[in-house]
Order: C-alpha cells, then sequence, then structure tokens
C-alpha cells in the first residue's frame, strides 16, 4: 500500500495549472457551462478562503471560496472541488470543505453556498436553501443548492439573486497577481 504525506495548503498562483487540470479530470469541458461558472466569471475567487491538498508535494485536490451576495447574505461559493482519480475516497474532499467552510466563518462569511449533491454535502453541515429562493445566472436544480448558515437568519434572507460580490481584498489580491505575472 502507497503511503500518502497528505498536506493541506492556502492557494497561490503556483497552484493554477495543478487546479486546471483536476477539475478539467472531475468536470470535463462542460464544466464552462454550469450556473456556478457563470457567478465565478464574474470575479475572482478569495485565495485566501482557497485549499489545495498536496501529496508528496504533487497538488492533487482543490476547492475554492468565490465572494457572492445571495439575496442580502454575505456570502461565499463553495467550488469547484475536485480530488484527482487516484485520491478519491480517502475523505480528502471533506477535510477541503471543512478547512474552506472554517475559514469562510472566520472571515466572517455569512453563510456558505453551493451547487452539489445533498447526500455528500449535507452531512458536512450543508442544509436545503428553499426551493426558488436564489435565482443563478443560468439552470440549476434548486434542490441541490446548498447552504451552511453561518450568521442568525440567513434562509430567511437567502431571497433573489446569487451574484460575484467585490469584497476589496479579492480584487487586491487578484490585481497583485496579475501585476506580478505582467512584470
Amino acid at each position: 500500500m502507497k503511503k500518502h504525506d497528505l498536506v493541506y495548503l492556502t492557494e497561490d498562483a503556483s497552484h493554477d495549472a495543478a487546479i486546471e487540470i483536476i477539475n478539467e479530470e472531475a468536470f470535463g469541458p462542460g464544466r464552462f457551462t454550469r450556473a456556478a461558472a457563470r457567478i465565478r466569471e464574474q470575479g475572482p475567487h478569495d485565495r485566501a478562503l482557497s485549499f489545495i491538498c498536496a501529496d508528496n508535494g504533487e497538488t492533487i485536490a482543490s476547492v475554492r471560496m468565490t465572494p457572492v451576495t445571495a439575496g442580502s447574505v454575505k456570502g461565499h461559493l463553495l467550488g469547484p472541488l475536485a480530488v484527482r482519480p487516484s485520491h478519491k475516497n480517502q475523505g480528502i474532499g471533506r477535510e477541503l470543505v471543512r478547512i474552506a467552510v472554517e475559514a469562510a466563518r472566520r472571515k466572517g462569511s455569512e453563510a456558505v453556498i453551493l451547487v452539489g449533491d445533498p447526500p455528500y454535502y449535507q452531512p458536512l453541515g450543508f442544509e436545503k436553501v428553499r426551493h426558488g429562493a436564489l435565482q443563478f445566472p443560468g439552470p440549476v436544480d434548486p434542490a441541490r443548492v446548498l447552504v451552511v448558515p453561518v450568521a442568525p437568519d440567513v434562509h430567511a434572507r437567502l431571497e433573489g439573486m446569487i451574484a460575484w460580490r467585490d469584497d476589496g481584498a479579492t480584487c487586491l489580491t487578484a490585481r497583485a497577481e496579475a501585476q506580478g505575472a505582467a512584470a
């Protein structure tokens, strides 16, 4: 049996190429047509709340968090979450979700929202959002819209559009990285 040396790290720009490969393996080219992808296209994800898992120095999994406004809730959209096929069913995805949700909680996020499989995410603290409460920029199965409510009364305030939110810090980080790449 192969020994794994798993390390969980905050994502940085050096992980981008590996993350792209992992997401392509997991979701294929159709990943760009999903409603959640339409939100992510609106602005950068928050690297401070996005994490990777490395095994012996190789990036083998990632989760990203994107700042959003959902109704009147200032939260984060979790995803994509993906693990290389060679490392599936080892609890790596669950640990990345746990780390990301806790980081969002510490940063003051009111909720962590995602579109995903309830049987996988509900044991991790996610609850179903009221059917049709949130409108996405594209079709989405309302039964798959889930939330970890962090602030009080989140469910009552999850009503209306969900869209990318400029939280200031995310934009500063993205701008600094873009300037660094251009230098």
